[in-house]
């Protein structure tokens, strides 16, 4: 029974980070850049509009993902 609790909290989380990365891109990019900067790097893209498809996309598949998973382990178990 704990296992599945821990299980569900975990799809949420997955869940909340990837509709968190898909409606706010700008802001993931924004992030990203300062945890580099705290590491004594510089990240610049290339091409924004590129980066920020790119960053809604993978929030996408974090959300596609998660869900495919979870119906697999609710189903099999």
């Amino acid at each position: 029974m704990m296992e599945k609790i821990l299980f569900f909290v975990i799809v949420l989380m997955a869940l909340f980070l990837g509709f968190f990365v898909y409606r706010n891109p700008m802001q993931v990019i924004e992030i990203q850049k300062r945890f580099y900067e705290l590491i004594n790097w510089r990240m610049e893209p290339i091409s924004m509009p590129k980066e920020i498809r790119n960053t809604r996309f993978m929030g996408l598949f974090l959300i596609v993902f998660t869900v495919i998973c979870s119906l697999y382990y609710w189903l099999a178990y």
